[in-house]
């Protein structure tokens, strides 16, 4: 019976679920605040396509593999709620849009983004 215990995780035991320190990007006054913030913290904004799954496998991922001790700011941008939100990002920070999107911002500038698979192979200790 042990090895079905391991496979279907059927133990009583509840794993306790990772909770990201999201904040919501919603407005297109918090883009100026996230670029001034910059100048002395890292900024991190994921965007996301809530209708897409792979989208939504991403996200998963990323959740799963990011450090908490990581001093940086983290903002989750649901990006079919909020379009203008989602395209002034491209306006001001000079990055192409693509869905899912992970972008990193340092001293008012994109230093680095990805998407897709690619997120999750960013380094993100090394923008701190």
């Amino acid at each position: 019976m042990g090895i079905f215990n391991k496979l279907f995780n059927s133990s009583s035991e509840l794993r306790e679920e990772k909770v990201l320190p999201w904040q919501t990007l919603n407005e297109l006054r918090q883009l100026d605040e996230i670029k001034e913030l910059s100048k002395f913290k890292t900024q991190l904004i994921f965007k996301h396509s809530t209708r897409c799954g792979i989208s939504r496998m991403v996200m998963n991922q990323f959740v799963s593999l990011y450090d908490l001790d990581l001093n940086t700011d983290l903002y989750y941008l649901d990006l079919l709620n909020y379009r203008d939100v989602s395209n002034e990002i491209g306006y001001k920070f000079h990055v192409m849009h693509q869905s899912p999107q992970l972008i990193i911002i340092k001293n008012g500038v994109a230093v680095a983004h990805a998407s897709h698979g690619a997120i999750n192979d960013l380094e993100l200790n090394k923008f701190e």
